[in-house]
């Protein structure tokens, strides 16, 4: 069984106790599926105010879904579509503080009013992204993006 320490401080200290955590979840792990489920469950744990955190994969083209945490979810999403599949097409990540103003976007949640996706890659090659949504307007900022971009960097190095 794992117990993680996560900081209360800061939204830095945060992130990096989430970093070192999954760090240690997934290390020794081989499994994508495996890695992908801890890193959902551990993200729905710690950070505040989400409604859904998990993974699309990236199957024969298109986005399917992964582990996740929240309610049931869209199976397929196509790339270039949605907040999930701009990320995907751009390899940028996408910080969505209004869904409702997001051309596109794909209502999984109707309660869903903010997102925030990162593309998961490895050698410049997706993987995956992960996704973030919540009830909140404008809950994801800066700080949020850099921190799950580093958790998806870790990730990406060890779900392929």
């Amino acid at each position: 069984m794992y117990q993680f320490d996560i900081s209360a401080g800061t939204k830095a200290d945060l992130y990096r106790d989430l970093l070192a955590a999954l760090d240690a979840l997934t290390a020794d792990e081989t499994d994508p599926i495996a890695n992908m489920a801890n890193a959902a469950a551990l993200v729905w744990e710690y950070l505040p105010d989400l409604n859904w955190a998990g993974f699309y994969r990236l199957v024969e083209g298109e986005l399917v879904l992964g582990p996740f945490q929240g309610k049931v979810a869209c199976i397929r999403i196509p790339v270039g579509k949605g907040v999930c599949g701009a990320a995907a097409a751009t390899l940028t990540t996408q910080l969505v503080e209004d869904v409702h103003a997001f051309p596109g976007h794909i209502a999984c949640d109707a309660a869903s009013r903010s997102e925030l996706v990162v593309p998961v890659t490895k050698d410049g090659t997706l993987i995956a992204v992960l996704d973030l949504d919540s009830p909140e307007p404008a809950r994801f900022d800066a700080e949020d993006a850099a921190g799950c971009e580093a958790l998806a960097a870790m990730l990406g190095q060890r779900l392929a």
